[in-house]
């Protein structure tokens, strides 16, 4: 069974570098920066939009980036974007 994204955790809108440009971020996105198209609720305003980076699109929810909580989510993520 796929995971599905936790609500209100947006831990991969912070936590992992975005290297291609996009709107309103044009050299990309630093590590451990929010995205600028993360909204106050912690959602995408880019989601289901042509614009939205293919990086995003293809990130999928899994236990070994998302762990348990936002909380942990946003330590293996940071933790990743660190070993790469």
């Amino acid at each position: 069974m796929a995971l599905t994204c936790r609500i209100g955790c947006a831990a991969c809108c912070i936590a992992p570098s975005i290297s291609s440009p996009l709107p309103k971020m044009p050299t990309g996105k630093p590590a451990g920066v929010p995205c600028a198209h993360l909204l106050p609720d912690l959602k995408c305003e880019l989601f289901g939009q042509p614009e939205r980076p293919k990086v995003c699109g293809d990130f999928q929810p899994a236990d070994y980036v998302c762990g348990d909580s936002r909380e942990q989510a946003l330590i293996l993520l940071t933790e990743l974007e660190r070993c790469t």
